[in-house]
């Protein structure tokens, strides 16, 4: 397999073959993400990906893949005929394949009927990541994400309707210290309308590149403190209602959680007030990570 680096998955697909099918991302203007600043966005001839599969067959063998993640940062924005065109094969080369993921930008989604996501998922693209980031929409303006919280919203609804699973992703302290609250509140009641099959935190930790970085270098704008994110989570899973497999345990947050929601709600946050009173300890930074 060759990849054009920077390279990057969800933690979840850690045992997953990696087909680099775009490099780059289409939008790269969140302010907030430096991942794909180095690249130019470009799709993958489908003649190179054919030959990336039959490589990983050769190499693999057919019988030992089941997971498949397509890289790179929005390829959910290649048209229906063109994913057909990548999936059909992976299929055929690897016969024990139960799911292939994806990263999704809300609008790339929202511009496939219904009927076409149903089709992408027969065969086998079956996980959605799909960055929520935030359920407040004057700070997803803020950071140029792209898409409405309703867009966001109606784009998880729509996949899981043709029968995808979705994972969102909110990152915590993206409303800075002054809207930390509304920020976590908001994004509870959009996980709600949307009631994910995943719902992941993140703690939001600034890196060279991203004009967010910069504006928290110049003293734009101030992230929670430790504690201040404890509180937002904290808000957040007080006002999350809905049923969905909730995780907190990425290596970016100071208190690792997780648990299926509503049933395990009452004990994270048993959890988070004993952390806030100094009776859990949290992550160091030295050990804190992307």
């Amino acid at each position: 397999m060759h990849y054009d680096l920077p390279l990057y998955r969800p933690p979840s697909e850690a045992d997953s073959l990696i087909l680099q099918i775009t490099l780059g991302c289409a939008h790269n203007r969140c302010t907030f993400c430096s991942m794909y600043r180095g690249k130019r966005f470009t799709a993958r001839r489908i003649e190179q990906v054919e030959q990336e599969i039959a490589a990983a067959r050769q190499a693999l063998g057919g019988g030992t893949v089941r997971r498949i993640f397509l890289a790179d940062g929005d390829a959910m924005c290649l048209s229906t005929r063109r994913l057909l065109a990548i999936l059909e094969p992976l299929n055929a080369a690897f016969p024990a394949l139960q799911r292939v993921g994806i990263y999704a930008n809300a609008r790339d989604v929202l511009r496939k009927s219904p009927q076409e996501l149903s089709r992408l998922r027969q065969q086998k693209l079956r996980m959605l990541y799909i960055g929520l980031e935030s359920g407040d929409d004057e700070t997803l303006a803020a950071v140029d994400k792209g898409a409405t919280v309703d867009e966001l919203v109606e784009a998880v609804q729509r996949a899981q309707a043709a029968g995808m699973s979705c994972s969102t992703m909110v990152l915590i302290g993206l409303g800075g210290r002054t809207n930390s609250l509304r920020h976590a509140r908001a994004s509870a009641l959009a996980v709600n309308r949307m009631e994910p099959t995943y719902t992941a935190l993140l703690t939001y930790t600034p890196t060279p590149g991203a004009p967010l970085y910069d504006a928290i270098t110049r003293g734009e704008f101030e992230l929670p403190a430790p504690l201040g994110s404890l509180r937002e989570i904290r808000a957040f899973l007080g006002a999350l209602t809905c049923r969905t497999y909730f995780t907190c345990n990425h290596a970016s947050n100071y208190l690792p959680l997780r648990g299926k929601l509503p049933g395990s709600r009452d004990a994270l946050l048993a959890l988070l007030d004993a952390a806030l009173d100094g009776q859990i300890p949290l992550r160091p930074e030295i050990q804190r990570g992307l």
